[in-house]
């Protein structure tokens, strides 16, 4: 893995740079992105000297004065760290600001001099494409039409496309500037910190290893159901729909990271080929074995087609034929106006033979067996799920469980969110994180049959689970979430 010089206590710091943040006047930014560098600079994990430069077309341009204000108020009400003192004085004089149009770059490439001008040398530059879709081809062309893409890198954010055609093209169209290893696919999930610990625990740990199989595994459930509705985002929703909002882009990716081989070693090629090699053994989905759900109401949100058919919910059964897990079905899902939020996956292990315990100690229908609980709420917590005998002289399983919880057993003073990690990999050059052209490509692949002829979709109430036929879906086995806790 790439890196440079260690901070005090927390880790590689990146070498100087330039940050440009396109889309520097939306709510990506507001809530996230300036939030985020502040926490790292204040973390010691930013470069010893630095800029961050940010660019909106010239019709939302700021000063540079309006672009630190913005960024105080959005780190006021959304950072962990709070905009005063040095450090925040510090960060706020590296902030600029320089408007780019397609046929007039010529404020932002006097920006982008003027912060390399600043820093000295010659430092890096740091792309973070934070704009619709429809935008990225002329930013890109406008990077390498004005060489600004030397010696650059550059952050995509998702969707990287919305079926196997435009994946390609926009693929093509960001080859053509920048080659792949200058390419940071971004998924803000992927950047939490109980990411990390699925290497972590399946690979330096002889107790889970032997049994992460076919053999001992029956099911895989990765469920990330969301409390908030569409929030106003219509325009957006309406095109893309949960599938290709969440699925694709975070819900495959954490599959692939729960289903890979060992690496030979933790860099960003082996990391990535092994999850590519998941990928690929990927059976195309099946619509018949997919359940796609709209919250009641939804078609009455502002903007939304009164006959909309997008899904704001999705469940799917994902079969993958390799030698690890053929014949293991992966359970996802994902959706709106669910009953919690969370980001769970559990491995459910094969029942053994129960037949010396009488029928009344194995509990009734809703009973449990053995189950593997990785909860990846920030900051994450692992539990284990089995059968004990319940006190008293008649034999009798109840269920026990063992509870590994991040909160309770670290100082989380140096924890980064995911978009904070992965701004930092992105500048440190490390790429494990994030999504190669070949993987995206071989999802869209994949999902060509449902998208071709995706099931109707099933209506919902608002806060349950879903549609009824979830459970169908997932039988014989059942959801994790809701869960007992």
């Amino acid at each position: 893995m790439t890196s440079g010089p260690e901070s005090e206590s927390t880790g590689p710091v990146p070498d100087d740079h330039v940050v440009v943040l396109f889309g520097a006047t939306g709510d990506l930014a507001r809530r996230k992105l300036l939030p985020g560098l502040f926490h790292l600079a204040k973390a010691g994990l930013l470069p010893a000297r630095y800029r961050i430069v940010g660019s909106a077309p010239s019709r939302a341009a700021f000063s540079d004065d309006d672009f630190r204000k913005r960024a105080r108020e959005a780190t006021a009400e959304f950072g962990r760290s709070k905009p005063e003192g040095p450090e925040w004085q510090e960060f706020e004089e590296a902030l600029t600001f320089g408007a780019a149009d397609p046929d007039d770059p010529e404020p932002l490439l006097s920006a982008v001099r003027k912060a390399e001008q600043a820093v000295g040398g010659k430092p890096r530059r740091l792309f973070h494409l934070a704009v619709p879709p429809t935008a990225f081809a002329s930013v890109i062309e406008m990077l390498g039409a004005t060489g600004l893409a030397e010696n650059a890198r550059v952050i995509v954010e998702k969707p990287f496309g919305t079926d196997l055609p435009s994946a390609q093209a926009l693929n093509a169209t960001i080859h053509a500037v920048f080659d792949e290893s200058r390419i940071f696919r971004i998924d803000h999930f992927l950047g939490k910190e109980s990411v990390d610990n699925i290497l972590a625990l399946r690979f330096a740990n002889g107790l889970f290893e032997p049994v992460w199989n076919r053999d001992h595994i029956s099911h895989v459930q990765i469920d990330v159901p969301e409390k908030i509705g569409i929030e106003g985002r219509a325009q957006f929703f309406e095109g893309t729909g949960t599938f290709r909002d969440m699925i694709v882009t975070h819900l495959f990716q954490l599959m692939g990271f729960m289903a890979m081989e060992p690496p030979a070693e933790l860099t960003a090629k082996s990391l990535r080929d092994e999850k590519e090699k998941v990928f690929q053994s990927m059976r195309h989905l099946d619509p018949a074995q997919v359940v796609r759900g709209q919250y009641e109401g939804y078609r009455d949100e502002p903007g939304v087609d009164p006959r909309s058919d997008t899904e704001t919910f999705i469940a799917l059964r994902v079969e993958l034929d390799n030698w690890r897990w053929a014949g293991v079905p992966f359970f996802l899902r994902s959706g709106k106006s669910l009953g919690e939020g969370r980001h769970v996956v559990t491995l459910g292990f094969r029942e053994p033979a129960l037949r010396m315990f009488p029928l009344p100690a194995r509990g009734g229908a809703e009973a449990r067996n053995n189950e593997l609980v990785i909860d990846f709420d920030d900051p994450g917590r692992i539990a284990a799920r089995f059968l004990v005998k319940e006190p008293g002289p008649a034999m009798r399983l109840e269920e026990a469980g063992m509870v590994f919880d991040y909160a309770g057993s670290f100082n989380s003073m140096y924890a980064l969110e995911g978009y904070e990690r992965l701004i930092l990999d992105a500048m440190l050059g490390d790429q494990s994180l994030f999504t190669r052209s070949d993987g995206i490509e071989r999802l869209w692949e994949a999902s060509a049959p449902l998208l071709a002829t995706p099931p109707p979709v099933e209506p919902y109430t608002p806060g349950s689970w879903g549609p009824e036929s979830i459970d169908r879906l997932i039988a014989p086995y059942r959801w994790s979430l809701p869960d007992r806790r």
